[in-house]
């Protein structure tokens, strides 16, 4: 009985056994890509010339891994090319970029594309015709960044229609409350599929909508195409192209990643994700909390109190965002605690430096009046 058991139910190996033969395998190869996986492992180990000593054997095996190792590198070679080739497909394919909008961080986003190529064309659309003047013909911003000298295929113009015809993708830096009224008075020149990259930050009073609601409402149009770029990023360090990182989100990820490659650069690394509603609360809910980080440095509230503050303004915002269908991911990105970092902790941001001023005891009115006058001159 115990013997016909033996045939029908073969006894299970020992644990420990496999354990063993499996610390004696030699670990799998990999060709060093990032991307790339282990190489297949030999399934026939056999060899038919082979003698007692098994040399033969070994010397097949070794032939046989030579060769599918060259095999694989020829096609991660192939896919890198494949994928470079991928990439500058949509800057070669654009011819135009406008951008609305003439502030500090349009004006570095416009030089920045610019920058990427020669003969593409860069409208800034503006209201002023002094500093379309300036940058038409000094190539200077005289109200924004002056000091930095942008690219001569960037024009600047107050007409909606000379900058928005025949434009390929559009940045969108007007202030967030401005915005509505803007784009209805723009909104015959927009073509129904141009994409829109959202740089604005922040809430619409009163209607508390975000970007994403704002630009296709104005609009008339539902479905206008429209991606987010959000991230810890200074117009200033931007234009003195140090190292930077942020990330583009849309719903729609071809579009995404369309925007990745258009701007994507040596000193700009572009993520792209598919949670517009984390990023831009992350990027609006941010500034309330760089105001309170401002208003404990005012205060000289200490170190202690400082950390407290951000870690808890960081869990509501989590908390929030999540309710309201954001990623948790998201918000412990680059877009999450890499903006509320940058903003909190860093002198050059606007919203710390008028908490600072308030937990100085500063009014506001007076703080306000004195930041319009520095913006204008040094931002």
């Amino acid at each position: 009985m115990a013997a016909a058991a033996a045939v029908f139910f073969p006894s299970t190996p020992n644990p420990r056994h496999r354990l063993a033969a499996a610390a004696r395998r030699p670990p799998p190869s990999f060709t060093g890509a990032t991307d790339a996986v282990p190489l297949p492992e030999d399934e026939d180990s056999s060899d038919d010339d082979a003698d007692d000593d098994g040399a033969p054997r070994r010397s097949g095996r070794r032939d046989r891994r030579r060769a599918v190792r060259v095999a694989w590198e020829k096609l991660v070679r192939w896919s890198r090319s494949w994928r470079r080739r991928n990439r500058s497909d949509v800057l070669e394919t654009t011819r135009k970029v406008v951008v609305l909008g003439g502030g500090s961080f349009g004006t570095a986003m416009a030089a920045h594309v610019a920058a990427k190529k020669a003969d593409l064309e860069v409208a800034m659309l503006l209201r002023d015709d002094h500093i379309c003047r300036s940058i038409n013909n000094a190539h200077v911003n005289c109200k924004y960044l002056s000091e930095h000298r942008l690219p001569e295929n960037i024009v600047a113009t107050t007409s909606a229609a000379d900058a928005l015809a025949g434009a390929d993708f559009c940045f969108h830096a007007v202030p967030v409350q401005f915005s509505s009224s803007f784009l209805e008075s723009i909104s015959t020149h927009v073509d129904p599929k141009l994409p829109f990259i959202s740089l604005s930050k922040g809430l619409e009073l009163n209607t508390l909508r975000t970007m994403s609601t704002i630009i296709p409402r104005a609009l008339g149009n539902r479905r206008q195409p429209f991606v987010v770029l959000s991230g810890p990023s200074f117009a200033v360090e931007l234009m003195n192209k140090l190292p930077t990182a942020m990330v583009v989100a849309s719903k729609d990820n071809k579009l995404a990643s369309s925007v990745q490659q258009l701007l994507a650069s040596p000193n700009l690394r572009i993520s792209t994700s598919s949670d517009v509603t984390g990023v831009e609360i992350a990027g609006a809910l941010k500034n309330v909390l760089a105001i309170a980080a401002g208003i404990v440095e005012g205060m000289s509230l200490g170190n202690n109190c400082m950390a407290a503050l951000v870690a808890q303004g960081c869990s509501e915002i989590r908390w929030l965002a999540t309710k309201m269908g954001a990623k948790p991911t998201t918000l412990s990105g680059l877009s999450g605690s890499g903006d509320i970092m940058l903003t909190c902790f860093v002198n050059l941001s606007r919203n710390r430096t008028v908490g600072l001023r308030l937990g100085s005891g500063e009014k506001l009115d007076r703080i306000m009046g004195s930041m319009n006058q520095w913006i204008c001159l040094h931002v």
